[in-house]
This record gives C-alpha cells, structure tokens and sequence, in this order.
C-alpha cells in the first residue's frame, strides 16, 4: 500500500469525476507544526468515504501537497508511505510505497525503516501535513537569573533575558514519531513547547557559559544572535535534531538585564575605568571642590567658618595635593604629545621622520639631550647644553634627534665627521 504520482492532466478539468476523494493540510499557521488533512470536498454527496470519518483516506483518494509540506499516510497509526514533492498522489492499496524523498534525499528512508507499517491494510488510513518552514516567534524568559563571568570585569554577573527564537523541522518522520500525539487534528508550536523550553533555558545557559569562555563582553551578549544561535544548535544537537528531528535556527534577545549586585560591580568598573584619565580626575575633584563651596556658602554658622571647614575637609583629604598631581600627570602628557611633534620649514606639524607635507628629512623640531631629558627649544632644558648641530645621513637624509651616531639607523650608512 501507497501512494503514486497522478498526472497533472488526470487532475485538471475534471477531478471530482475522476476520483474518489481529494485531500489536502486543514488550515496552517506560522505557529502550526502539524495538520490533518481533511477533504477538499468535504460536503460533496458524491465523495465515497460513506462509513468512514471525514477524514479517513479512502483507497482511490487523491492528495495534494503543497510547498514546504510533508505528507505522511498512515494506516493502524503507522507510516506506510510519505512525499516531500509537491504535486497530486493517488492512493493505491495494491502499490509498494514509493517514498519521494524531495529536498531531504535518502537520509529519510532509515528512519521509515524503524516506523514503517508490517502488515495488511486496516482500513484506517489517515494523511498528517508536517510544516517544513521555520517556525518563528516562539518566546522564551529567564525565570532566574543565569550567571556570565565576564573578562573584561574579571566577575561573576547574573543577568535575566528574554526573546523569541525559531525551529525548523529536519527530519519530519523522525518529528512525527518523537513528538506529536496521532490522536491530535491539529497541533500547535505552542501546544508542546512547555517541555522543550525547559531544555531550551539549560542549553541556553550552557551557551552563555561557552560565549564566556570564548572572551565576548557580556554588554555584546545582545548583538551576538548569530553566534548565539549557532552555539544554542551545538548544545541541542543530541537531544532535538538526533532524537527528535528538529533543531534551532535563530535567537533573538530582546533585552538583557542585570541583578542589584551586577548593576553595582559594573558601574564601579566604569567608573575606575574613567578616573584612570587625569583630566577627568581632575574634572572630578574640581567638581568636589565646587559643591563643597556651595555648601559652605549656606552654612549655618556663616561663610568663612564654612570656607575654614572646607579647607580643614580638603586638607584632611588631601584633594588638594591630588589635585597637583593630576595637573603633574596632564602637563606631562601634553609634553609627551609636544616632544614627538616637530615643525618642519614649510609649516606642517609632523611625528614621523619625514615631513607629511613636503617629504623634507626632519630638521630642529623635538631633541633629545645626551642628559637624558627631551627638548624642543635650541638648549637643553635640564643642563642647557646647546642643540647638537645637525648632521644629516649622506644616504638616505636621515637626521638624528641627539647626537650623531656612528651609523644611520635606518640605512646603516656611516656618518661623516
């Protein structure tokens, strides 16, 4: 028993002459994982099926299958045949089944293998529809918190999340037999979904621990769905596509939120990381400086006791002397960024060894004393020793910042006395 194509010409014209019954997917949503088939003339007087439910496959029957359908005929409640080929098939008791493949080759015809009919027919054929689009939008939430040590904060974070991720169905036999009831019409993502996210929020978990481990910032965690979804796949491999037949395909987070505790440790973090700069440091003392006049303005006991109070408080916590070490730490760096720029003849400002601008050999601009100390001027501003007279390379013009060496470094060329 089985099922044989049927000629597009045979169906044209006139199919509720020609057959005894046609059969087709009862109504399926986006949501929808498996249908029915019911008849496409369900209220025809002239339709065979008499004795039989409406929707019992009458030997003689056609079916139609659509795009991104799989049909499976079954008899007694097991598999005798199925089609991942679009098109009409007749059902033939007398036939072998034909088992049309499709789009999924022959990796399908082991698992009918397992599942198949073993013996006569009982009279009882049905046709089931499994829909082979991504089912979409299925939502999920993180009731407890999971936990993500995060490098770059070198901590334990625990953070809730929720989204909506998809399925696709990848071995539909293995589906059919693995997950859905054969009682059910019509069956729903939803319907058995409370089960598979349970394993969903573990292996999610899991995901997250890997995502860890591989180094990505727990704030990236939410532009990560890609990489998200592929380690989600990974994890559910053995216990969805292998037993099931299903796997994941997409995750979307649509929002990360992070614990009391977590929310604190990052914005010490940030706040660390921003006072490492010396001039917000010093933004921030100033500021300090600035609400403790206020403050003393409005004292109580009057002004100048106020200022007085101020004075012992910075004092005692010694901003003041932080202060000047922040204004030690900028002057510094903004002598650093002046000793590495020179100014060559034509205007340009340059770092390099060669103008930007004109292409001209380094000449005057930043030096560098036999002391020790860097300058820009023509005398050294820790011992006053005069700028050394500058000698360029006969090869290739390089001039030295200090004194000549007895060998260019960038060419190797000896320098003449």
């Amino acid at each position: 028993m089985g099922i044989i194509k049927a000629t597009l010409g045979a169906i044209g014209g006139s199919l509720a002459d020609q057959w005894l019954e046609v059969f087709e997917a009862d109504n399926m949503t986006d949501t929808t994982v498996m249908t029915r088939g019911v008849s496409a003339r369900r209220d025809d007087k002239r339709s065979s099926n008499t004795k039989g439910s409406a929707d019992t496959v009458s030997n003689g029957s056609v079916i139609q299958v659509y795009d991104n359908q799989f049909m499976i005929l079954t008899d007694g409640g097991r598999v005798v045949d199925y089609t991942a080929e679009p098109g009409y098939y007749k059902v033939s008791n007398s036939s072998l089944p034909s088992l049309f493949n499709g789009q999924f080759g022959d990796t399908l015809r082991e698992t009918f293998g397992r599942i198949k009919f073993g013996g006569v027919p009982s009279g009882t054929q049905k046709v089931y529809f499994i829909n082979l689009k991504e089912i979409k939008g299925i939502k999920f939430g993180t009731p407890n918190a999971l936990n993500y040590f995060d490098n770059f904060y070198n901590a334990e974070l625990y953070l809730r999340t929720f989204g909506t991720y998809s399925i696709k169905i990848v071995d539909p036999l293995k589906f059919y037999a693995e997950v859905l009831s054969y009682t059910a019409k019509t069956v729903d993502i939803n319907d058995i979904n409370e089960q598979y996210l349970s394993e969903f929020l573990s292996a999610l978990q899991s995901a997250m621990n890997q995502m860890s481990v591989d180094g990505i910032r727990i704030s990236h965690v939410a532009a990560k769905s890609m990489e998200l979804s592929k380690y989600m796949a990974d994890v559910l491999d053995d216990g969805w596509k292998d037993m099931r037949g299903m796997e994941v395909r997409s995750v979307g987070i649509a929002s990360i939120s992070y614990d009391d505790e977590s929310k604190k440790l990052i914005a010490t973090r940030s706040e660390g990381a921003m006072l490492g700069d010396a001039n917000i440091r010093e933004g921030f003392v100033q500021g300090k400086v600035a609400r403790g006049l206020e403050a003393a303005g409005s004292n109580a006991g009057g002004a100048m006791q106020g200022f007085m109070g101020v004075g012992m408080g910075l004092n005692a916590a010694g901003l003041g002397s932080f202060s000047e070490t922040n204004r030690a730490q900028m002057q510094q760096q903004q002598a650093a960024q002046q000793a590495v720029l020179w100014t060559c003849a034509c205007g340009a400002k340059n770092e390099g060894k060669f103008c930007e601008a004109c292409g001209k050999p380094q000449s005057g601009g930043a030096w560098r004393c036999a002391c020790g100390a860097q300058n820009a001027g023509n005398f050294c501003k820790d011992c006053g020793a005069p700028r050394p007279k500058a000698v360029s390379c006969a090869k290739c013009g390089h001039t030295p910042t200090g004194p000549a060496p007895k060998f260019c470094p960038d060419c190797g060329a000896p320098f003449e006395a």
